[in-house]
């Protein structure tokens, strides 16, 4: 496992359109997957201890960004024969298990990652409703423990986003494990 942090980008840049399907087949398009206000990309998987110590919160700020217009998508990049856990199959088990209120998709190219330009696992994007990117950053200040978090950005990035207020200037890397790229 390799702790990486998510690298910095352009606020206001037009984000790249991606069409991917879940582990079920069903296709999904940046475009279709857009909300009235915008759409909360989060870079996951299942195996990388940062991204499970943060997928409730992921599922609950979805919930919360649902209703303010926002739909959200995970894309998972780590589909690798040396990640068994991340595989489609185990993601089929994993959306019912955690009962997905969201697209929980497979980026099995690993192209859509890297044309975010995402590093790690979790790697957040919100996107407003013209696909520009509004946040790229951590979800809170604690990934560890939720009874610790006395910043939660991610969240105040949905409210600003649906509220039609500016992009805070100060956005703070995630950081997770490497992605598991194929070359």
């Amino acid at each position: 496992m390799v702790l990486l942090e998510s690298t910095q980008s352009d606020l206001n840049t037009k984000q790249p359109s991606f069409s991917l399907s879940d582990p079920f087949g069903n296709t999904v398009t940046r475009d279709s997957a857009l909300g009235e206000k915008g759409l909360l990309i989060v870079f996951t998987c299942n195996h990388c201890p940062y991204a499970i110590a943060v997928w409730d919160r992921i599922i609950q700020l979805s919930i919360f960004a649902k209703e303010k217009g926002i739909n959200t998508v995970a894309i998972n990049p780590n589909i690798h024969p040396n990640y068994p856990d991340d595989s489609p199959e185990a993601m089929k088990v994993f959306i019912a298990q955690k009962k997905l209120p969201f697209p929980y998709l497979v980026d099995e190219k690993q192209s859509v990652a890297k044309a975010y330009g995402a590093v790690c696992t979790p790697d957040i994007f919100l996107v407003t409703h013209e696909s520009t990117l509004f946040y790229h950053g951590r979800i809170d200040d604690n990934w560890k423990d939720p009874s610790l978090v006395t910043k939660e950005e991610l969240k105040q990035a949905i409210k600003a986003l649906s509220g039609a207020k500016e992009a805070s200037k100060q956005q703070y890397p995630t950081m997770g494990c490497s992605i598991k790229w194929l070359d």
